[in-house]
């Protein structure tokens, strides 16, 4: 089928994020959330990163303006059912998500397409709640979207043929490359990716090592761009716990189980970068380790 209105439920990093490829790519992208400061929020980050991309040279100053001039937002969820294909950004929780499908479910076209930017939840699972299971799946983007390359794409056990083919082509698009992944819990990079930043909780956890020194371990050691706890802080502590436990509940298999420190945390609010305080502290001029 041929995309040219995307709908994306949540304004977040991510969800503002996808808006920003989209709407570059050619997209009408219709943006909701469920707050006005949210949705003025993600405008404001995506011009400010288009014009970054511009400042370097990559885009034009007239690309900018056509990519904000595609983005349109929308306080009212059941506005997105107008669009072809949908993408859900939001928090990652399944009953959340749920409770959005299920909303949405009366206002769809017949044709639009359902995914979810899941990173770890079953695709097959949340398909079950909808009308057309055949037109669902996964479409994960990682995290910063407008720089990092891979979406992982992940049929549901219904998945059809021409809706992998159609979000193939968008991937295409967009200028990204495009992974095939089974639906088993947190599908191929949080896989490998959540139990290793688990494991490094755990090394502090166990006294191992402090902050400073598993990170530049890491960095220096393996070559990593960042730490271990620097990337969990980045891509926020409550999502890093939500993944663990469904690898955990999933797999039932306990070296998935996550670092009481972890859930330590998570319960005190330190969630990272989008707290200020994570297992390092953001609110001076430089990070500073938390232990």
């Amino acid at each position: 089928m041929n995309i040219q209105k995307v709908g994306i439920v949540g304004a977040g990093q991510m969800g503002n994020g996808i808006a920003h490829v989209m709407a570059l790519s050619g997209y009408d992208v219709l943006l909701s959330d469920i707050s006005q400061d949210a949705l003025d929020a993600a405008l404001n980050i995506v011009h400010g990163n288009l014009s970054r991309q511009a400042s370097r040279g990559k885009i034009s100053d007239q690309d900018v303006e056509a990519a904000m001039a595609r983005i349109q937002t929308t306080l009212q969820l059941t506005d997105i059912g107008q669009t072809d294909l949908v993408i859900e950004a939001a928090t990652e929780r399944e009953n959340v998500k749920q409770a959005i499908f299920d909303e949405l479910q009366p206002h769809l076209l017949p044709h639009t397409i359902l995914t979810s930017n899941t990173s770890s939840i079953s695709i097959t699972r949340l398909a079950s709640r909808t009308d057309r299971p055949e037109r669902f799946m996964g479409f994960h983007f990682m995290n910063p979207v407008p720089v990092m390359q891979l979406v992982e794409l992940i049929r549901g056990i219904a998945t059809d043929e021409p809706t992998f083919a159609a979000c193939k082509a968008v991937v295409d698009r967009l200028g990204k490359t495009a992974a095939s992944a089974e639906d088993f819990p947190a599908f191929i990079v949080n896989r490998i990716l959540m139990p290793m930043i688990n494991e490094a909780v755990y090394t502090l956890y166990e006294g191992v090592g402090n902050v400073q020194s598993i990170d530049q371990s890491m960095k220096l050691g393996a070559n990593h761009p960042m730490g271990p706890l620097e990337l969990a802080d980045f891509i926020g502590l409550d999502t890093c716990l939500a993944i663990m436990n469904v690898l955990h509940e999933g797999l039932a298999d306990t070296k998935y189980r996550p670092c009481p420190l972890l859930t330590k945390y998570v319960e005190a609010g330190w969630l990272g970068r989008k707290t200020q305080r994570g297992f390092y502290d953001y609110r001076g001029e430089v990070p500073i380790p938390t232990r």
